[in-house]
């Protein structure tokens, strides 16, 4: 193999671990995962690690020991020890932003001995989250004409929407019973449809609207806010008391809450070093809290936390984050996976793979490394997926049979439907049978994408057409987690945060910004007033726009 035959990072050495792996992929390509598996009958004992609820199973990845020696080496090649410390303090490791990363001190523990000043700050605004939330469960908070709160309307967008709603959606099991029937949606479009639908099932009187706006001036969640206070002041009349008991506000901007009319005592603070995409362990998370309680809402911190502390401790070769984070460098930039595929078997888990797409994609979506050099090799894959069994109807032909190499993610739950929880069902058994069902298929779909033909019966390989034939060798991941619940959720969500960081250490890219969000908003706001009828002329634009904004204009 030449020289320009092999991947690149930065800091390349003779030598190297890019070197090597870039020989090992070379050879790996002539390897079957049969031929792996035939090879060490102790695969999956060698290639799993467990944490806590976490069990992660990589033995179906196209690798042997000594690709992860060397892919362990390579992360430490490009300093992911130094990086990982960096991390947790307070440096501004977001140098195009000057500003820390450190959403993993939204849970910290109280009185934290390491970080008690960041832990006392933190803690001051989830303790009155905490407190509003106790309110509103006991029926105590009523709005403008004195009728108790029953729906919850969050307005968001990005992460001030999908990790509320993924997470509360994915704890549905955990909602916590209250004095009245509490009800919390979400509202994130902005071309007002969700809201169109929503409005009409709801009493202005009872319905209290949380503003998540980490910068309280994204238009598309300021537009809807303003549809919202328009529909109240409508029903309830244009007074001071309507905005002040009806809307919640949380970010980091609070002189624009106080001006749009938020009460002090309603508005909840974040900070400049909590990225929108990591801002759901903050008062962000006010509908997770309201849906899932205080004490789950703390276990969900808590989860967060353990993980927090196993990446930071744990040895490379055992550390679920790091081995996550280069098993996807193996696949991306040495055996040129360029998609992947998120399945989870669980209805609950439906918005994972959406909230991922936000975390992976917008965080290492990025060719310019630190040094402002472009890199030399492709960074963040194309990230998709849905829950198992709808997608086993929708895409899996094209990951059987199809001509794009796919690395895959598999999650789980071991347990569920236990029959404490489940009082209600007549025979909890046949909801058992349908976890077990869910478990099966989860098997064998990862078991088909490794082994092709090898997973079925000789008998029947013997006259099958080749049409009806796998060709297997499609690298995946299992991630099981004891049960899903509050604790667990939050070691899973970290797990991928800290993925996403390990990788971006190792591109050399910063994964905490997002430019390539800002320009589009930007130039929309250019727009807007010309289809508004506030300027008549249209700018100089190319021939497309200038087309297609006469047909919307209707000239």
């Amino acid at each position: 193999m030449t020289e320009e035959n092999i991947t690149h990072f930065p800091k390349v050495q003779s030598n190297s671990a890019q070197q090597q792996l870039s020989h090992l992929a070379e050879a790996m390509s002539q390897l079957h995962l049969t031929e792996l598996f035939a090879l060490d009958s102790q695969r999956f004992q060698r290639f799993s690690v467990r944490f806590e609820q976490l069990f992660l199973d990589y033995s179906k990845q196209r690798l042997d020991q000594q690709i992860v020696q060397q892919l362990i080496r390579l992360a430490e090649q490009q300093q992911l020890g130094e990086w990982i410390q960096a991390l947790f303090s307070e440096q501004c490791i977001n140098y195009t932003e000057q500003r820390a990363a450190m959403h993993w001190a939204l849970r910290l523990p109280e009185q934290s001995i390491e970080f008690p000043e960041l832990s006392e700050q933190v803690q001051q605004q989830l303790q009155r989250m905490y407190k509003l939330v106790e309110k509103i469960h006991a029926g105590q908070y009523r709005g403008a004409t004195g009728e108790v709160i029953q729906d919850v309307v969050n307005i968001g967008v990005g992460g001030s929407d999908l990790g509320p709603l993924m997470a509360t959606h994915a704890l549905s099991d955990f909602k916590v019973k209250t004095a009245k029937p509490l009800q919390v949606h979400f509202v994130s479009t902005m071309d007002g449809s969700q809201l169109s639908d929503l409005l009409h099932q709801l009493r202005p009187e009872t319905t209290l609207f949380i503003i998540s706006s980490k910068s309280f001036g994204t238009i598309d969640t300021l537009s809807n806010a303003q549809t919202v206070r328009l529909w109240l002041e409508k029903a309830l009349g244009q007074q001071e008391k309507v905005v002040k008991s009806h809307f919640i506000g949380v970010s980091t901007k609070a002189d624009k809450m106080t001006a749009w009319g938020i009460a002090p005592d309603k508005q909840f603070l974040l900070w400049d070093w909590v990225g929108g995409r990591y801002s759901l362990w903050s008062c962000i998370g006010l509908p997770i809290a309201l849906s899932i309680g205080v004490q789950g809402f703390q276990q969900f911190l808590a989860g967060a936390h353990a993980i927090d502390q196993h990446f930071r401790s744990a040895e490379f070769s055992q550390n679920i984050p790091v081995l996550m984070g280069v098993l996807g460098i193996w696949n991306t930039n040495f055996l040129d996976v360029q998609t992947h595929a998120v399945l989870p078997y669980d209805g609950r888990l439906k918005y994972f793979a959406a909230y991922l797409q936000q975390l992976e994609m917008e965080s290492n979506g990025k060719s310019i490394q630190r040094n402002g050099q472009k890199v030399s090799v492709n960074t963040c894959p194309i990230l998709w997926g849905e829950v198992g069994p709808n997608a086993q109807h929708a895409f899996y032909q094209l990951l059987h049979q199809g001509t794009h190499t796919v690395s895959c993610d598999f999650i789980a739950p071991v347990q569920r439907y236990n029959a404490k929880q489940f009082t209600y069902v007549e025979n909890a058994s046949a909801l058992v049978e349908q976890h077990h069902l869910a478990l099966s298929n989860c098997l064998a779909q990862s078991r088909l994408l490794a082994f092709g033909n090898q997973a079925l019966d000789k008998s029947e390989l013997d006259h099958l057409p080749i049409y009806k034939q796998y060709a297997g060798n499609q690298g995946s991941s299992t991630l099981l987690v004891n049960e899903l619940n509050p604790y667990s959720l939050g070691m899973l969500i970290a797990c991928y945060e800290h993925k996403v960081f390990v990788q971006s250490v190792i591109w050399n890219i910063n994964p905490f910004d997002q430019w390539g969000v800002e320009k589009g908003k930007e130039i929309a706001n250019q727009l807007l007033p010309i289809l508004n009828g506030q300027q008549h002329n249209l700018p100089p634009l190319d021939a497309s726009t200038q087309g297609l904004l006469k047909i919307l204009l209707g000239k």
